[in-house]
């Protein structure tokens, strides 16, 4: 696993929580994420986890706490904040009635690109998520996975310094896979603060730097893979095994996002 230089965190949760009629989703979570660390958020079903990510991106605003984004507040301040931030969701949100390179040249006029430039990105992108033979082709029949690789490639457009990936390898297949985290990996080696959720364990484990578990809204545990096999008191264990003593036999799984409940 690779060493992070200690610096000022790229993203800062302090007493972050979320209610939703006096129910709690997220309670009282601290948190720091340093440029070049890669961050696994992990959780069961129902944790708070993407409730928690919404938060951080802006979609979602906090009962009290704060997010702050290299200095900025998100919700202060959301202009920086927000321009800093690249978020890939659980579920592609993508315009389907244009093709890929229409639909990237479209989300480069948003963040304010130059028409050379966002074109130009956007053939770097297509060719960096493998879709250059799919670009005039509409996204409304695509796969998922290449559905999944267009969110990837609208977040990167304007190169932002923080990445928050909430199952960003479902639905891809083993080659897909492998190339995305291969591409987390390059973009935290260039100083990119990453979180991701996952529920595949293995996933987790292989990238993070550090893992955080959620659990009833609640940080529990939070270090390395080996920081919390030591937490539950289990020495060695795999991520797996950890995950359960630490949950209580709850195991994470993907879950369906409805308003007012929480992930």
């Amino acid at each position: 696993m690779r060493t992070t230089v200690a610096t000022e965190p790229a993203i800062l949760l302090e007493n972050l929580t979320k209610s939703y009629n006096g129910h709690p989703a997220v309670q009282g979570l601290n948190l720091a994420v340093r440029p070049g660390e890669i961050f696994g958020f992990l959780g069961p079903n129902g944790a708070g986890k993407t409730t928690t990510m919404k938060m951080m991106v802006g979609l979602l605003p906090p009962t009290s706490g704060r997010v702050v984004i290299l200095g900025h507040d998100v919700w202060r301040n959301p202009g920086p904040a927000k321009r800093a931030i690249g978020y890939v969701p659980d579920t592609p949100i993508l315009h389907e009635l244009l093709t890929a390179r229409e639909f990237l040249w479209f989300m480069a006029d948003l963040y304010g690109m130059s028409r050379a430039e966002g074109k130009a990105r956007a053939e770097e992108l297509l060719q960096m998520m493998g879709l250059t033979p799919q670009a005039d082709r509409l996204i409304r029949d695509f796969s998922l996975g290449m559905k999944r690789k267009m969110a990837i490639a609208t977040a990167l457009l304007h190169r932002p310094r923080v990445l928050l990936l909430d199952e960003v390898t479902n639905g891809l297949d083993a080659r897909a896979a492998r190339e995305v985290k291969d591409l987390i990996r390059a973009w935290a080696r260039a100083g990119v603060a990453v979180v991701l959720t996952t529920h595949v364990l293995s996933v987790a484990e292989e990238l993070s730097d550090r893992i955080g578990l959620i659990h009833r809204g609640r940080l529990i545990a939070e270090g390395t893979a080996a920081d919390l096999a030591r937490q539950a008191g289990i020495p060695g264990a795999n991520l797996e095994e950890t995950f359960l003593a630490l949950t209580g036999d709850e195991l994470p799984a993907e879950d369906r996002d409805t308003e007012g409940e929480a992930r």
